[in-house]
């Protein structure tokens, strides 16, 4: 069993640790001023937030194209691959697991899981790590994928924000809740 392991860019991971892994990096791309960019493939996050600094619009995220995601499984498939894990970015923050759980059975060569991290950023990234190394160590896609709820489970997430606009802006949050939050002075 030979097994890919796919995430999004969203996990942060250091390329070192995507090389050594052989870990499969999607792009997700960022709309700022009207230009699309793949995020870090066609802008790094320096150039993101130098560009942000005079940024005439409030940036957002829109899903990698499906065709591209199925292709990539294909092509991970003609490359030998029979088991993809693909962990992406927490459902309750993007479609975009629901739009590949929907597609995947259209990909021949290849068993793709999906799986919903329910987290992001570098929380994410472990659990890509996580996946990887039990797949070079030869575990089965069930082993890999139970390990990674359990792990799921004890990983938690905190944001703290400046000003809550820019989350109503980015549609993270309701403008009732940000009046509320407002008032709250939080």
């Amino acid at each position: 069993m030979k097994i890919a392991i796919v995430t999004d860019s969203t996990c942060y991971l250091p390329q070192a640790e995507i090389d050594k892994h052989h870990i499969t990096v999607v792009p997700i791309p960022v709309i700022l001023d009207g230009a699309v960019y793949d995020e870090g493939k066609d802008i790094t996050t320096e150039e993101f937030y130098a560009k942000l600094k005079t940024a005439k619009t409030f940036p957002s995220t829109t899903q990698p194209p499906l065709g591209e995601m199925l292709k990539l499984y294909e092509n991970l498939a003609n490359e030998g691959y029979d088991t993809i894990i693909s962990i992406h970015l927490a459902s309750t923050i993007s479609g975009f697991v629901n739009t590949l759980k929907g597609a995947v059975d259209e990909v021949q060569g290849a068993k793709v899981y999906v799986y919903d991290s329910q987290i992001t950023v570098i929380l994410m990234g472990w659990l890509v790590l996580a996946a990887a190394q039990m797949a070079e160590a030869g575990d089965d896609p069930e082993a890999i994928l139970a390990r990674l709820d359990n792990l799921r489970t004890t990983m938690g997430e905190y944001f703290i924000v400046n000003d809550l606009q820019n989350l109503v802006r980015g549609g993270r949050l309701s403008n009732a809740s940000a009046f509320i939050g407002g008032m709250l002075k939080i």
